[in-house]
């Protein structure tokens, strides 16, 4: 057997299922695979987010500058929005279990080798420049791999979903987001901040090995290599043709993603879906180091608050669904909207208000929420809604490929605005430390009077640095969120693609 033959959809079974266990084996089928896809993608998350809890550890223990870590994110994502587009087109065409398990294997080991080389540098084993080498080529692989959990996955809810309930399940597997990045900040923060950071990557990989036999024992490839009928008769929808042949189906899988590059609608919501990911990933990837080190959080602290997040959005993808099929009676258009001014007004809160606890907590169950909400419909279900069932995983390849293209950028352009601010004081700053009993003046810090302990944390290599600079990082990341609600109006009159199929 070729290998690419391993990975193509499965063929009928030859085995039916009796006529009167069809609708009984159709819904347990049915269901096991929407748990396996939304909680096998969950931990798809964690093997992706692992680096965003450890950012502040790497940088204290010397090992990486935000600069160095904003460019490793950034080759996560490139490679991501890369291969995604690739892998939405040939997802179409294959087997979802086979392809989901296989790419989240990969991302565990990518996981695992990085966990082995920062074992290995802070033993002095490897330089910092070769680990910055290797993490980003490491890292990089994991995006191609990762780009291999969402298209299958969102697939399944095609192949065994009616029309009719498809939002409101899209919304529920849409909290597999929320989900895994949950369980990056708890999980993964919990075992750096008690373990140190060389843990944090060896429990992503743990997590993913759990997801591996989620995907194989669950998921499930279409109806009929379950002995069962097509999802349009299960459902009793029209089917535009009867008994297409394997051949046939492929040429009209083809055509039809053909029209799917050409649709401007599709494009629009690329690009609001891009500005988005932009602020998303701003908080995912940089939100506890922001609170470490504009509003004084320690990492368990920070983590936990970021980890809000999350939780909270899976009341906005389970809603967002659910609301949108049956109030809006599938129009996304406007609930996305209201997410978006959502979203903005809880970063704002986030980015400008003070130190506080509840504050803090407040502006990330609001922004989880409005996350949840355009994850949901910006990152996909609005796409899908203007395409046909058999080019849905190129809709989904060219909205993830703009998403993720910008959240590379944002990595990279957010590193570089927070190391132009963080410059030299003064020398010998031990040294002088040593004149201070209990507390020094910091020139440029958002709260100037810190503790001695405090003051130590901005001691590297005998030098006083002045923290990451936030200033333009903040407008940066909240100019993205405004952008990302404003550019759907473009889309508002817009009808479903209509495909002629000869």
């Amino acid at each position: 057997m070729k290998i690419l033959d391993f990975f193509k959809t499965s063929a009928p079974s030859a085995v039916k299922v009796p006529p009167e266990k069809i609708d009984r084996t159709y819904k347990a089928l049915r269901f096991q695979s929407f748990l396996a896809g939304t909680f096998g993608y969950a931990l798809y998350y964690v093997c992706r987010l692992s680096m965003g809890v450890m950012k502040k550890p790497l940088i204290d223990a010397g090992l990486l500058d935000a600069t160095q870590l904003g460019i490793i994110g950034a080759c996560l994502y490139w490679a991501y929005a890369v291969m995604k587009l690739i892998n939405g087109f040939l997802a179409d065409s294959s087997n979802i279990k086979r392809f989901m398990a296989l790419g989240l294997t990969i991302s565990v080991l990518m996981n695992f080798v990085m966990g082995i080389l920062g074992v290995t540098a802070l033993d002095g084993g490897i330089s910092t420049s070769l680990l910055f080498v290797l993490f980003a080529i490491c890292w990089a692989i994991n995006g191609g791999a990762q780009s291999m959990g969402a298209p299958p996955a969102i697939i399944a809810l095609s192949r065994w979903f009616p029309l009719r309930i498809r939002g409101t399940y899209y919304g529920f597997f849409s909290s597999s987001h929320n989900i895994g990045e949950g369980l990056s900040f708890v999980f993964v923060g919990m075992l750096v901040a008690t373990f140190g950071l060389k843990w944090g990557f060896f429990g992503a990989a743990l997590a993913g090995v759990v997801g591996i036999f989620l995907i194989l024992l669950f998921l499930h490839d279409t109806p009929e290599s379950k002995g069962l009928p097509s999802i349009e008769v299960l459902a009793g929808e029209a089917q535009a043709k009867d008994e297409l042949s394997p051949e046939e189906k492929r040429a009209q899988t083809k055509k039809m993603q053909a029209a799917v590059i050409k649709n401007v609608g599709v494009w629009i919501l690329a690009g609001a879906s891009a500005f988005m990911y932009m602020s998303r990933y701003a908080i995912n990837e940089w939100g506890t180091i922001f609170l470490q080190e504009a509003k004084h959080y320690d990492l368990a602290g920070a983590a936990t608050i970021i980890g809000i997040n999350p939780i909270f959005g899976i009341i906005g993808t389970v809603v967002s669904g659910w609301l949108s099929d049956v109030v809006f009676r599938g129009d996304r258009k406007y609930p996305a909207f209201v997410a978006g001014i959502l979203e903005a007004i809880a970063l704002a809160l986030f980015l400008f208000g003070g130190p506080s606890k509840w504050l803090n907590v407040l502006a990330m169950v609001l922004f989880g929420i409005a996350i949840g909400v355009l994850i949901s419909f910006l990152g996909g279900l609005m796409a899908v809604d203007l395409v046909p069932r058999q080019a849905t995983g190129a809709a989904l390849g060219i909205v993830g490929l703009a998403s993720y293209a910008a959240a590379g950028l944002q990595n990279v352009v957010t590193g570089l605005l927070m190391d132009s601010g963080r410059t030299v004081l003064f020398p010998n700053a031990e040294f002088r430390l040593q004149q201070f009993a209990h507390s020094y003046l910091l020139p440029g810090a958002d709260n100037p009077l810190l503790p001695v302990a405090e003051f130590r944390k901005y001691v590297t290599d005998g030098f006083l640095f002045r923290p990451h600079d936030y200033t333009f990082v903040k407008w940066f990341w909240l100019g993205a969120a405004i952008i990302s609600f404003i550019l759907p109006i473009l889309n508002w009159r817009r009808k479903k693609q209509e495909i002629e199929v000869k």
